[in-house]
């Protein structure tokens, strides 16, 4: 039905119940059971001790008498069950030397068939005493102890016997077991309540991160989680919370890359398709053919170079990108590099200065990543320059590497944006062209030749990228040597 809530005990609260309070109560069971049995024992000791004390008194009783005839124990015995101070607490019972009942301290009739092994245990004991619990033929649950009283020469003469009643003792055993019960309940019901309230301030908010997450996986990447606990589950919802901003900033960046990689396609395909066009009608004169023709020729190959740049950031986000390592010469390739750029620049009004260095160590590398690092970093320092602006490229050796440093006096980047330029699809100036990949596969590029790629820059100043990497060593120039020589 909808509004029903699921009362059904599952997840955590179910393994809690299923694993914790099954312990509990198992122990708990357990201790009543050991703390009730420890109190009958007690209980049923205190009567056996003070019995035991009773029959030892015996031994003062008959210190003169029952030593000569069973006549003379019948008598004594008669005195002590009819002077007996505690006949209201216990049954006494005088037996002769044929094992019969002669009184009793109750005054009625004696009752033959009653069970008496504590009487049994005494003939046969050293001591002359014997205890029995056990019921009687009423069903009256009972203790009974017995002290035979033996004359000089060791002959039996007769018996004490005392009998006392359990019902009382037991009746105590009832109530303290079941105050242990109640206490155990007690406890049972703490520890659920107590349980339930620390589960439920789990579950609650986890639920909550659940929807929330759940929320996330479908973009929606404003929404948040109320923090409640400065614990684990708190620091969870800071990094989801966390999370859900990085992502808000890596769809916008989508979105944004999606769009300026589209502007990218669209233009030179409108300047080829319109140049097209215009070449099909009839009586175009041939100079305005051949500019057309170079229109369309510069603009297949900038379109070829956004798709190859596509094609590379893909492999490098799979993990396929591969170098194909030689010994070359850097600064053959840097000047490549320039001078492919010169004329841009010349078209453009803007300087691009290369201050050359006679001659620089080789290094381990791949001819064509390097070149495109080259290339990607003199392409952006000349999109961000204005008019009469500068570029200058410059190599140096420093100890076991080579630093190339492209820098300009563009328009800087801002520092909010600086630690995230190197980002894929990030782009500090969405009004300049550019897919905002190219510098993201250029660091990249330059971890796989164990360099690396720093940007320094100062917005309205400038920018200055600095390209590191390592000489190759004379092992690494070795081994190469003798890859040629086989």
């Amino acid at each position: 039905m909808p509004g029903k809530k699921n009362t059904n005990i599952n997840g955590i609260a179910r393994r809690w119940l299923l694993t914790s309070l099954g312990v509990i109560l198992v122990i708990l069971v357990v201790l009543i059971l050991v703390l009730s049995m420890t109190v009958r024992g007690s209980i049923y000791g205190n009567i056996e001790s003070i019995l035991r004390g009773r029959s030892v008194e015996l031994t003062n009783v008959f210190a003169d008498y029952g030593k000569r005839s069973s006549s003379e124990f019948n008598s004594t015995a008669r005195n002590y069950v009819e002077n007996f101070p505690g006949k209201e607490n216990m049954e006494l019972m005088v037996l002769n030397s044929n094992g019969e009942i002669l009184i009793t301290s109750i005054g009625f009739v004696p009752d033959d068939t009653q069970p008496m092994p504590d009487y049994y245990m005494a003939l046969e004991d050293s001591e002359g005493y014997g205890v029995w619990t056990g019921r009687l033929t009423s069903g009256e649950k009972v203790m009974a102890v017995t002290r035979v009283i033996r004359n000089t020469t060791g002959s039996f003469v007769g018996a004490i016997r005392y009998v006392v009643s359990l019902e009382q003792a037991d009746h105590q055993v009832v109530l303290v077991i079941g105050f242990l019960l109640c206490a155990g309940a007690l406890v049972i019901v703490l520890v659920v309540a107590s349980g339930l309230y620390f589960i439920n301030s789990i579950i609650t908010p986890i639920k909550q991160i659940s929807a929330i997450s759940k929320r996330i996986a479908q973009g929606d990447f404003g929404v948040r989680i109320l923090k409640t606990k400065e614990d684990e589950i708190g620091q969870l919802c800071d990094n989801i919370n966390e999370m859900a901003v990085e992502l808000g900033k890596s769809e916008k960046m989508k979105n944004d890359f999606i769009s300026s990689i589209s502007h990218e396609l669209r233009t030179p395909l409108t300047a080829i398709k319109g140049w097209a066009e215009t070449m099909q009608e009839p009586g175009i004169d041939p100079d305005t053919c051949s500019r057309g023709m170079g229109i369309i020729i510069r603009e297949s190959e900038r379109l070829s170079g956004i798709v190859e740049e596509l094609l590379e950031f893909s492999s490098m986000q799979s993990g396929r990108m591969t170098l194909v390592m030689n010994k070359i010469d850097l600064l053959a390739e840097l000047e490549e590099a320039v001078y492919m750029f010169s004329e841009r620049a010349k078209t453009e009004h803007k300087f691009l200065v290369y201050e050359e260095t006679p001659m620089l160590p080789p290094v381990l590398g791949d001819v064509n990543r390097l070149r495109q690092v080259f290339v990607n970093i003199i392409d952006n320092a000349l999109k961000y320059v204005n008019e009469g602006g500068t570029v200058n490229v410059a190599a140096t050796e420093d100890g076991n590497v080579i630093h190339v440093v492209i820098s300009d006096n563009g328009c800087g980047i801002p520092a909010e944006h600086l630690p995230n330029i190197k980002r894929k699809f990030y782009k500090a100036n969405q009004t300049v062209r550019g897919s905002g990949i190219g510098l993201a596969l250029a660091d990249e590029i330059m971890k796989l030749h164990n360099g690396s790629l720093d940007i320094e820059s100062h917005e309205h100043v400038g920018t200055a990228v600095t390209i590191t990497i390592p000489i190759l060593k004379q092992d690494e120039k070795e081994e190469g040597n003798n890859k040629g020589d086989a």
